[in-house]
């Protein structure tokens, strides 16, 4: 067991997360919080540190060769919606009784500074390193979680043996996650002059008897003691038609599907398309394809289908975690799950590598206009993430 505990300079690291919260990084617009990253990461002396033609921040520390533990965090944020309902200007970064106020407070700027000072408290003990320590910054985790470490893994080549996602845990540990896939329901119906409706067919009136299908479903979806019960929810509707005098003959129905273990891409389709049927409803049902432009000009997609994860409860890495929250903190961390969505998706969803969620800030806050954080908590996080990386790279 390496003998030594990592120092984390507090002051330093209160300052980074209150700049990452003032600096706006909607997806796709990260390219200035990746500027102020990297220079961070410099500052504080890591091996190498690079940004990559998605724009992901990549900083390493330790020998290039070796076993490879990779601290995940997103840069990017969801927009912050009307202003008037923040009490708080979202990028003021105002501390008040120690809590950071802020869009991307909880999710998660927190947890990226905390990831990244952990990578400088490792500098001067690097030569205890057998393998090395990857701390990445990425892109359009928000619109496409998966995306970005897809490009890593399997464009740049960087492939860790071990994944610590820095998302909301409230300083606990999450080992997986339910899936997530969109749908798009395109209703059909024929137009006609709204003075005599019953010539044509309402692809709103159709859309609606849909959506009420959808309420008698989503209780009778599949259910797990660990992930929970699958989701289904309506999100956006659209229709289309000639006036506002005219019968719509176009209706979009966008939904959000969550899948537990024991559903899969086919069988959510199946659902819908069935009571479809049953409704005699005209309707195409598709998987959306995700498309974006990165702040470098990079070009991505990726089709909305996101699988469930859990990593087995006797991982290695998950029981050297708790032992080390157990050592740093004095406390037994609970082993639960995200109700959201992170890059878990890919790195073990897809890839199979071993992935664990440990961070600071409270997941009911993620995407509110009460996004916060205890500063305290990142240090905490921040004293975790370095010493499990000892352990797992010493």
């Amino acid at each position: 067991m390496p003998p030594t505990q990592p120092s984390i300079n507090r002051d330093d690291l209160d300052t980074l997360t209150r700049d990452l919260v003032r600096i706006p990084s909607p997806s796709a617009q990260e390219g200035a919080l990746a500027e102020r990253i990297v220079a961070e990461m410099r500052a504080l002396g890591y091996d190498a540190v690079d940004v990559d033609a998605m724009g992901n921040v990549i900083g390493r520390i330790g020998p290039a060769d070796g076993p490879r533990l990779l601290f995940n965090g997103h840069m990017d944020t969801v927009d912050v919606g009307d202003r008037s309902l923040w009490e708080h200007d979202p990028f003021g970064g105002l501390v008040r009784d120690g809590v950071l106020y802020g869009r991307g407070a909880s999710d998660m700027k927190g947890g990226l500074a905390a990831m990244i000072h952990a990578g400088g408290a490792l500098v001067p003990l690097r030569e205890q390193l057998k393998g090395s320590l990857y701390v990445v910054g990425v892109v359009q985790e928000e619109p496409c979680e998966g995306l970005a470490m897809r490009h890593i893994i399997e464009e740049e080549g960087l492939r860790p043996d071990w994944v610590v996602l820095g998302e909301a845990t409230n300083l606990q540990i999450a080992r997986g996650q339910r899936g997530r896939m969109e749908m798009q329901v395109t209703v059909r119906g024929q137009s006609c002059h709204a003075s005599a409706p019953e010539r044509g067919v309402n692809a709103i009136y159709e859309a609606a008897r849909f959506v009420f299908g959808l309420q008698l479903l989503a209780p009778q979806l599949q259910n797990d003691s660990f992930l929970g019960r699958g989701s289904i929810a309506a999100t956006e509707i659209l229709s289309r038609a000639g006036s506002h005098n005219v019968v719509p003959d176009f209706c979009l129905v966008h939904i959000d599907r969550r899948l537990t273990i024991g559903e899969t891409e086919a069988k959510a389709l199946t659902e819908v398309r069935r009571i479809l049927t049953r409704e005699a409803i005209q309707a195409e049902v598709e998987v959306p394809v995700h498309r974006s432009v990165s702040y470098t000009g990079y070009e991505a997609e990726a089709r909305e289908v996101f699988p469930y994860w859990i990593t087995p409860d006797d991982e290695p890495l998950l029981r050297r975690a708790a032992e080390t929250i157990e050592m740093v903190l004095g406390y037994a961390p609970r082993l639960g799950r995200w109700e959201f969505s992170t890059d878990g998706v890919y790195t073990m969803g897809v890839a199979g590598i071993p992935t664990i969620g440990f961070g600071p800030g409270e997941e009911r806050y993620a995407h509110t206009v009460e996004d916060q954080v205890r500063l305290a908590d990142v240090y905490a996080a921040a004293r975790v993430y370095a010493r499990l990386a000892l352990e797992m790279l010493g």
